[in-house]
């Protein structure tokens, strides 16, 4: 896992970038939903409820800050939150 914190004028911007399974692309417009699980036959055995990414996006919608995701299959995940610095 790779974290990392950069500045803009107007934004600082978080990185998360891990190299998991990844999403399918069929999945991430549902992933921010609470409850949503990516495919059972994927999650090997965790037993996740569903809610950490719709907790992320409640979390940034507070801060008035914007969330992205980008994934590949067997490749990883990068979540980028752009956070309004004023």
């Amino acid at each position: 896992m790779e974290i990392s914190l950069t500045k803009t004028d107007e934004k600082a911007k978080l990185t998360i970038r891990d190299t998991g399974i990844g999403i399918p692309e069929k999945d991430l417009p549902s992933i921010f939903n609470r409850f949503y699980r990516v495919d059972q036959s994927r999650t090997r055995q965790s037993e996740g409820a569903g809610l950490g990414l719709s907790i992320v996006k409640k979390i940034a919608d507070i801060h008035h800050a914007e969330v992205e995701v980008k994934s590949e299959p067997n490749k990883g995940t990068t979540v980028c939150v752009w956070l309004p610095l004023s």
